[in-house]
């Protein structure tokens, strides 16, 4: 076998390598979106969206009657990541509240797709215990949101921090994952009729 040769083969070889590489990286990608959705199944990352939306009414009870303290502000940033077909982002990224005080910010969605597309909006806390003092009143994430091709919609997301944040957390980071529905995302219980449909009587909220 000539030099020529050797070299050709351990050429293709390598060649060959590389394009084994190159689709197994490529099939990862597309199986992280599978995995991730198990995750969230398995973990009960969803809970968290599930959870807000069954406090909701006693979140609104607790907004209509706890008292601001003005003596402490706490800095809440707001972040948005699309794993889908989506633009999604807040109109606002960090605001500094006052603890029982009512506030509303807004998440906008765009559905980039021409066809119409289904998602949930998963949302998680930093530092985690904060979770607890973040009450919401008002949520996309309650329930799935549907967009019609080429879409934008608009979101209020309404809450209060409880006054019993403790003392050493000063900075709250409210965090959505938006996801396209699929068979791996549980969605969020229901609740009944009589309770969705109870008026909601507040005070004037914070824009």
């Amino acid at each position: 076998m000539t030099v020529g040769s050797q070299t050709s083969q351990e050429n293709h070889r390598t060649l060959g390598k590389l394009l084994m590489v190159a689709i197994l990286m490529f099939a990862f990608g597309f199986a992280l979106v599978p995995f991730y959705e198990k995750i969230c199944e398995i973990t009960g990352i969803n809970v968290l969206a599930s959870r807000d939306k069954l406090n909701r009414d006693e979140a609104r009870r607790f907004a209509a009657n706890t008292q601001v303290d003005t003596s402490r502000l706490v800095s809440v940033e707001f972040d948005a990541n699309a794993h889908g077909p989506w633009r999604f982002k807040p109109r606002l990224n960090v605001t500094e509240v006052h603890p029982g005080e009512l506030v509303t910010v807004i998440y906008e969605i765009e559905n980039t797709l021409d066809r119409t597309v289904s998602g949930q909006a998963i949302p998680s806390y930093a530092p985690k215990q904060s979770a607890a003092h973040f009450k919401k009143l008002e949520c996309f994430c309650f329930e799935q949101q549907d967009l019609t091709a080429g879409q934008v919609r608009e979101f209020p997301v309404v809450f209060v921090i409880d006054p019993e944040l403790p003392d050493g957390i000063r900075n709250i980071t409210l965090s959505y994952t938006f996801f396209e529905i699929g068979a791996g995302i549980p969605r969020p219980p229901q609740t009944s009729s009589a309770v969705s449909s109870q008026p909601l009587v507040l005070p004037q909220p914070r824009s």
